[in-house]
């Protein structure tokens, strides 16, 4: 083991390599005794990456691993090389979740006041938290809400709330668990325009299958395992087929 001499520096363990996307090492999860998660070993560096199975598969346990919202019971987690369960704060500042329910993410009264908060709390400036805010809300057709209370926007408005809230931090990547299921077609649709057309890295968990057209990769997990990994088509075959023989 190399010593460091006096006066130098510490090293910074937070230095993040982002070519190396992120990696699940032998991570299995449990709740008490209930295995949720077990043996899986991917490395996602893909700029769209969906994740499909049934209910009770461990897909949502899987997403929520992603940013250390949960971290393994076995195995290891890497973010650009940052480790969830040790470095979570560095980790959340590059990966932003995006919950299925907006009501669980909405935390403030308004609307500018709900997207302002993860900025506050990061201490951005005043005229730049005002700036970032007033631009993602107008981006996402909220601009005229941002004085409305948040509880009675409509459903649709309030997953654009939630995202513009992960949006406005700026992460390398986001994680969307199931983001459309509570939605009407329009909405649902609408949502899905909106994550084909973001620059950052995206693994999105739903079940509506329709939303993974154009994705670079699909996993399928199924009773807590990785069960098939491949191109949309062959993925999506192997769930049918799968769901088929149940």
């Amino acid at each position: 083991m190399r010593l460091r001499r006096r006066g130098e520096a510490a090293p910074d363990r937070d230095v993040a390599d982002p070519a190396r996307g992120i990696e699940l090492r032998g991570v299995g999860h449990r709740y008490g005794d209930r295995v949720v998660l077990a043996d899986v070993e991917v490395t996602l560096t893909e700029a769209r990456v969906g994740v499909i199975g049934a209910n009770g598969s461990g897909k949502s346990t899987f997403a929520r691993l992603l940013n250390g919202l949960v971290v393994p019971t076995d195995g290891q987690v890497l973010v650009d090389g940052l480790d969830t369960r040790t470095q979570v704060r560095a980790v959340r500042r590059r990966v932003g979740f995006v919950f299925q329910d907006p009501d669980a993410q909405i935390v403030h009264p308004t609307v500018a006041e709900d997207v302002a908060y993860g900025l506050e709390n990061q201490g951005v400036p005043a005229q730049e938290r005002a700036d970032r805010v007033a631009e993602v809300l107008a981006h996402h057709g909220l601009a005229g809400h941002a004085d409305h209370p948040a509880h009675l926007l409509s459903g649709g408005q309030k997953q654009l709330l939630a995202i513009a809230g992960v949006l406005v931090m700026r992460p390398a990547r986001i994680v969307f668990d199931e983001p459309t299921t509570l939605l009407d077609l329009v909405n649902a649709r609408r949502v899905g325009e909106l994550i084909a057309g973001l620059e950052q890295q995206v693994v999105v968990v739903t079940h509506q299958l329709d939303l993974l057209d154009g994705f670079d990769r699909v996993l399928v997990v199924d009773r807590g395992r990785v069960v098939a990994d491949a191109a949309p088509g062959p993925a999506v075959t192997a769930y049918r087929r799968l769901m088929a023989d149940r």
